[in-house]
This record gives C-alpha cells, structure tokens and sequence, in this order.
C-alpha cells in the first residue's frame, strides 16, 4: 500500500469492493452501514490534527487492500485450479507456450 490517497476515494473504491463482495443488495448489508456511519463520524473537523480521521482512513485503505486481494485470489483459483488431469496442449496454454507442430499431422 504506497499512498492512502484521499479519504473520500478510498470510501467509494470500498464500497465498490462490498458491491462485487455482495450483489446488488450490498446496501442492504451490515459492513456497508458500518463502514459509512464510521467515516460519517469521522468526518474532518476545524481541529488542525484530526488523529482518528487520519486512523480511520488507514484501516480503510488496509480493508479494502484486503477485500481486492481476496477477489484477485478467488478469480485466480477459479482459473488456475486443479480440474483432474489436462492435455499438454491445455497446460502450455495456461503457462503462454504454444506446442510445436509435428510434420505429417501428428500434434
């Protein structure tokens, strides 16, 4: 994680993430009431150091690292896992090798 960015992008990209985590009734979900009732409460004050904000925006940023790495594992598990046993032709696919072609029809 390199640059928190501001806080009011963080909140849309994790409420994003709750979307794909959730369906269309992600609204309707406890993660996302808590998630806008907390930055609703932290909201920038007239103080010159306002800690919690600043607190609140790092746990933020690492939840929604988490919730990114978690779709990225699940897309690439889904594409990656074992299925039984493949072809080489399947297997050199997967890896960006293609076969060399045998002369005569063979392969």
């Amino acid at each position: 994680m390199a640059a928190l960015g501001t806080p009011l992008r963080t909140l849309r990209a994790l409420l994003r993430e709750l979307r794909h985590a959730a369906g269309r009734s992600y609204r309707d979900s406890p993660a996302y009431r808590h998630v806008l009732a907390a930055f609703r409460a932290h909201r920038v004050t007239s103080e010159k150091l306002c800690r919690a904000q600043q607190e609140l925006h790092f746990q933020a940023a690492t939840y929604l690292c988490l919730l990114r790495s978690v779709r990225e594992h699940e897309a690439l598990h889904r594409e990656y896992h074992g299925r039984g046993e493949r072809s080489p032709q399947e297997v050199a696919g997967l890896v960006g090798f293609r076969l060399p072609q045998q002369p005569g029809g063979k392969g």
